[in-house]
């Protein structure tokens, strides 16, 4: 296997360009790096368009095995590079050795189709996409299957995002679609749908929670608009006992989901009232 030691490479020019969301929109592609979330990579059969690693950076033995692995299956999109262009192309201050460029995966609104005991997440436009890709992390760890991206949210196929999901990314099912198609959405599939609003509605912890349910999450800065505070059956909001008046989004987000995880753990989902 031949070395790639040049910047000027057209092929490292083509991976280095993903850094742009326009370019990854238009390919289709994301640019992956870190020892875990490659090698959940080559574990969940994501489809990998190249798997890239640096001999002299690769020191990990899991990351080696997992190296191997894909070699055997598809020993023609491995790229053996340098260390020198494996850390032009990387964004982290450590490299370890081992990337990839992958397939993204996106699924359509029309075939989720909510279940009795299944949490739905849908967010509105959220705008960075460090704290995307944490709500994507929690959101997997609190066994939602399905995220939905409303109008013009930040990608979680940006580097930044991709890192701070830890590799859930590859677990979940994303969606992206206008607020319009949503609201049709959730009327025809007739799933509840609870909007946190901040100092509106019921307490998170005293609501209840009907299942199947979606749970809408307003922007960072706005939060949800009248609009869709008016289309939600209930708003639910996080008391804030301190001098603050607000949470993070990814951490909201995470208090309200487990809230629902255990109030239908303990039985209090809704489903007979």
């Amino acid at each position: 296997m031949i070395e790639i030691t040049s910047t000027a490479n057209p092929r490292i020019k083509e991976i280095k360009s993903l850094v742009s969301r326009k370019e990854r929109e238009a390919s289709g592609k994301a640019f992956i790096e870190g020892l875990r979330i490659a090698i959940e990579a080559v574990d969940e059969q994501v489809e990998i368009d190249t798997l890239i690693f640096c001999e002299t950076l690769l020191t990990s033995q899991p990351g080696r095995d997992a190296l191997n692995r894909f070699t055997t299956r598809h020993p023609e999109r491995v790229m053996a590079v340098s260390e020198f262009v494996f850390r032009a192309l990387s964004g982290k201050d450590g490299p370890q050795g081992l990337a990839a460029v992958v397939q993204q995966r996106w699924h359509s609104l029309g075939d989720i189709h909510p279940q009795s005991g299944e949490v739905i997440l849908a967010l509105d436009e959220p705008a960075d996409p460090g704290n995307l890709g944490t709500i994507l992390r929690t959101a997997d760890s609190a066994g939602v299957h399905y995220v939905i991206l409303l109008d013009h949210s930040t990608d979680p196929y940006d580097p930044t995002a991709i890192r701070a999901s830890m590799g859930a990314i590859f677990n979940l099912h994303l969606t992206k679609c206008s607020l319009a198609d949503f609201l049709q959405w959730t009327q025809k599939e007739g799933v509840h749908l609870a909007g946190a609003a901040g100092g509106e509605g019921v307490d998170y912890h005293l609501a209840n929670y009907p299942a199947p349910l979606v749970l809408l999450m307003g922007s960072e800065r706005e939060g949800l608009s009248k609009d869709h505070k008016a289309a939600c059956d209930q708003l639910v909001s996080i008391p804030m006992v301190g001098r603050s008046d607000s949470l993070n989004l990814a951490m909201a987000t995470g208090i309200i989901l487990y809230e629902i995880v255990n109030h239908w753990r303990d039985g209090k989902d809704g489903r007979d009232s």
